[in-house]
C-alpha cells in the first residue's frame, strides 16, 4: 500500500518511493537524506498535524505537512 509521509501515523515504518515537489523542494528533502530507498519511521505528530518528527538514516528530522505531504512512501 502506497501513501505520502504525511499519512503515516506515530510508530509507522515506509520504504522512500518518489520524493516529489518542486526543485528546490526536492533538492532540499534529498539534501536531508530523504531519497529513494530509505526507510522512514514516524517518531511523533505535532498536535495539528505540522511538524511531522521522523527519524531516517539514523537521525531525528522534523518536516512541515506540506514537505511530507511531497514523500511516497511503501508500508514496510
Amino acid at each position: 500500500m502506497s501513501k505520502t509521509l504525511k499519512g503515516l501515523k506515530p510508530g509507522e515504518k515506509g520504504i522512500v518511493t518518489k520524493v516529489s515537489g518542486g526543485t528546490a523542494t526536492k533538492r532540499r528533502l534529498m539534501d536531508m537524506g530523504i531519497t529513494k530507498g530509505a526507510e522512514v519511521l514516524v517518531r511523533k505528530v505535532a498536535p495539528l498535524g505540522d511538524p511531522v518528527e521522523v527519524k531516517v538514516r539514523g537521525y531525528e528530522l522534523s518536516l512541515r505537512k506540506a514537505d511530507a505531504e511531497n514523500v511516497d512512501v511503501e508500508l514496510s
